[in-house]
């Protein structure tokens, strides 16, 4: 047999060098010298091969490329970076980073409901059915589920819209919530966590170009949620602004304003609501609620209520109403003609249950051959995931008096709430103490969102490091007290105007260390940039 030719080495050499590996001759005796000219060939054809990527952020989806999501954003990549170093032995002036940037209740040590996860657990493991650990109501509750299940299975597909015994237990839900008004299964969808019912919803509504394209109204501050899904969609953005002055009250002359202003370069057909709000916090009286819906109404808007935290109310004269039983007490020209989707979901409330990606949607007033598209755009994704769909049943189904797991059941629940409740108030006086720093009641929801003065120094500084002044500040924060928040820019706010979000969902202990290391930083940051 012959030896290798010149090609076959340059074509080795190049294999090796794509690899990363030094070159190898043939397998002989001896060592083998390469000749610059074998070399130059194993480049060329190396060239060659590494050819141009299809997939570059010039050819990307330019829709995708314009879609931000502050509470994931930068500042909590450098958090993560400064968490390797911190485990890596490298010395800062703290021992951990407290991310207090998301609502994520359980990593911030949040205790699980015990009902709902033994119900998840008998779900998932059923062979725990016959265990004498597990109290009755909760194998009721799992045997129903499962017998909702293709072969009794909590791995199996369900439909689209849902296990059907849950939608009509969240359809029961809705009814005793909201005092007897009527609910009806069929317009109940499961769906993954509320965000992605909030997606499917905006995907569908959005339609048309250039003036007549779709415009969707949001609140101002936002949740980030919104503004990157129309991005994606490549809808247009209508911002109306919650009133700071006021307790971040809704005003429906602002919304009025924001609309006009929008029919001049879309059409605005969408109105989001974030009630309790994020990050604001507020609490929307009845009072609002009704003149957002005769404007809705008027204006032939169609309706999102995120009303995700609607457990979360904590300020003493603040009520949560839906907006579907408002609504309905406006009587049948309303009620009969207002298209409305409501969002619930796993994540928040007592529950905190994030990770299960539990949710649903009740749409009202949809034509009849909509529902059918929305249950076609659903099944693409063929279903939500079902453990998720067994957590939101046991939200909308949970033990009653009389059950033997009610009173533990009870007690988890209230401590939780009036936990949140305690670290709300907490949160808010000791912002309020601090000079430069001034934080409206929190009246329902997880987060603070404070205003903060910042030197025009700073700002400077900010412009230089091409960062938002807000960005900037929270970027130092994070750096000399590894506290992690989100800018205020992230969520939108008035211009000349700062801000950041901060979740109160830390122990009471550690929230006062950190609400603490907060103050001692601001009085530094104004006294430098002086």
């Amino acid at each position: 047999s012959r030896g290798p030719g010149r090609t076959d080495v340059a074509l080795r050499c190049a294999a090796s060098l794509a690899a990363g590996r030094p070159p190898r001759g043939p397998r002989r005796e001896g060592t083998v010298r390469w000749s610059s000219a074998a070399k130059a060939s194993a480049v060329k054809i190396n060239e060659k091969a590494s050819r141009e990527k299809i997939l570059t952020l010039e050819s990307m989806n330019p829709q995708v490329k314009a879609v931000e999501y502050a509470v994931r954003g930068p500042i909590v990549l450098k958090a993560g970076e400064i968490e390797k170093e911190l485990r890596k032995g490298i010395k800062k002036p703290f021992t951990e980073v407290i991310k207090a940037n998301i609502g994520d209740a359980h990593a911030m040590g949040q205790r699980p409901i015990t009902f709902l996860r033994q119900v998840v657990a008998l779900c998932t493991y059923p062979n725990l059915l016959d265990s004498p650990s597990f109290p009755e109501d909760a194998k009721n509750r799992a045997r129903r589920i499962l017998q909702g299940c293709g072969g009794n299975s909590l791995g199996s597909y369900t439909a689209s819209q849902g296990i059907n015994c849950i939608r009509e237990d969240v359809a029961s839900y809705i009814e005793r919530r909201d005092g007897g008004v009527p609910a009806d299964p069929d317009n109940i969808y499961l769906t993954t966590g509320a965000s992605d019912g909030i997606s499917a919803i905006l995907k569908i509504l959005i339609s048309g170009g250039g003036k007549s394209r779709t415009g969707v109204m949001i609140p101002i501050p936002q949740y980030p949620l919104y503004s990157a899904a129309i991005s994606e969609l490549d809808a247009i953005q209508v911002n109306y602004y919650l009133d700071e002055e006021n307790c971040w009250a809704l005003d429906v002359n602002e919304l009025r304003r924001a609309l006009n202003e929008a029919k001049a370069y879309c059409n605005p057909k969408v109105l989001c609501i974030i009630n309790p709000g994020n990050p604001t916090g507020q609490v929307q009286s009845r009072k609002c609620i009704e003149d957002v819906i005769h404007f809705a109404w008027e204006e032939k808007l169609f309706l999102l209520a995120d009303e995700v935290y609607q457990d979360n109310v904590y300020s003493e004269g603040c009520q949560f109403h839906s907006f579907k039983k408002i609504l309905y007490e406006m009587g049948p020209e309303y009620y009969n003609n207002v298209e409305l989707a409501s969002f619930h979901s796993t994540s928040k409330g007592y529950m905190g249950e994030c990770g299960y990606r539990g949710g649903y949607m009740e749409v009202i007033n949809l034509h009849p051959e909509i529902k059918g598209q929305l249950v076609k755009l659903l099944s693409v994704r063929l279903c939500p995931p079902v453990s998720g769909q067994a957590a939101m049943d046991i939200v909308v189904n949970p033990p009653v008096p009389g059950e033997e797991s009610y009173a533990q059941f009870i007690k988890e629940k209230e401590s939780v709430l009036n936990n949140l409740a305690k670290k709300a108030k907490l949160t808010e006086d000791m912002f309020n103490k601090i000079p430069g720093i001034h934080c409206n009641p929190l009246q329902g929801a997880m987060y603070a969102f404070p205003r903060i003065f910042i030197p025009s120094k700073a700002i400077e500084e900010a412009k230089a490091h091409k960062m938002a002044p807000d960005m900037f500040y929270c970027m130092k924060l994070l750096e000399e007290t590894g506290i992690c928040v989100v800018p205020g820019s992230g969520f939108g706010q008035k211009e000349g105007t700062y801000h950041f979000r901060m979740t109160i969902l830390p122990p009471v202990e550690k929230l006062k260390n950190l609400l603490e290391k907060v103050k001692d930083f601001h009085i530094k940051f104004l006294e430098k940039y002086a």
